[in-house]
């Protein structure tokens, strides 16, 4: 918190910029006069975009464990203080879901000045934090795994972007061939897509999204602490 205090403003300026160009060219550009299920495309998009930017920015913690452990020599000075493993691992995954939370405030935020009101309630938020847990969780696991910077950049580039556009924020999944749903339903972003935006619509809250995703969650923050354990300078 003491180091996203010196460059909040840096943090969120950066966030704002692709939800923008999102909102504008799939939102404004292309969904103009687009209904699915009953709302406009815009209030499609914008729980989309949550789903989306909760996992990238949670993610994306793994690029400062990186340069911590390659660049900065911090992680060496985690393993020689007197901190538990535990609390290194549930810091940085706190970490990454507060860059989550913070991102998601802006796309409501952006989302409010276009007109765009949906409901944000208890499930809503749920949804987004558990999303968050998952990927913050695997960003941990996974930089405790990689040799270099590089193959963080090379996860990322194979699993990450494409399960930013392909895990039902842009389009419905249920228009997809059945095949191409089948392995859509294996990515966690489905599922936190799924919540959020039915969440967001005030539909009745399905249970298994959300179960799914505490599941998942735990069994990545049990690996990441397993991960950190095992890890060697």
């Amino acid at each position: 918190m003491l180091i996203l205090r010196k460059k909040f403003f840096r943090q969120t300026a950066s966030m704002s910029v692709a939800p923008l160009l999102y909102l504008i060219a799939f939102g404004l550009g292309m969904g103009q006069g687009v209904s699915i299920g009953g709302h406009t495309y815009m209030e499609f998009l914008i729980p989309g975009l949550v789903a989306m930017s909760s996992m990238t920015q949670a993610f994306a913690i793994a690029g400062e464990i990186n340069i911590a452990r390659f660049y900065w020599r911090i992680f060496e000075e985690f393993q020689a203080a007197p901190i538990r493993n535990i609390a290194y691992v549930t810091g940085e995954v706190l970490a990454g879901m507060t860059r989550a939370l913070l991102s998601v405030g802006v796309i409501l935020l952006i989302g409010l000045i276009s007109g765009v009101v949906l409901h944000y309630g208890a499930f809503f938020w749920v949804a987004v934090l558990l999303n968050s847990f998952v990927f913050s969780s695997l960003a941990v696991c996974l930089a405790m795994l990689v040799a270099s910077h590089a193959d963080q950049a090379l996860l990322t580039n194979f699993f990450i972007t494409p399960m930013a556009f392909l895990g039902g924020t842009f389009f419905p999944v249920d228009r997809m061939p059945p095949w191409a749903q089948s392995v859509l339903n294996f990515l966690p972003l489905t599922h936190a897509a799924h919540a959020i935006r039915g969440s967001a619509f005030q539909q009745p809250a399905e249970p298994y999204p959300y179960l799914l995703l505490a599941g998942i969650g735990t069994v990545l923050f049990v690996l990441a602490f397993w991960c950190v354990n095992r890890a060697k300078e």
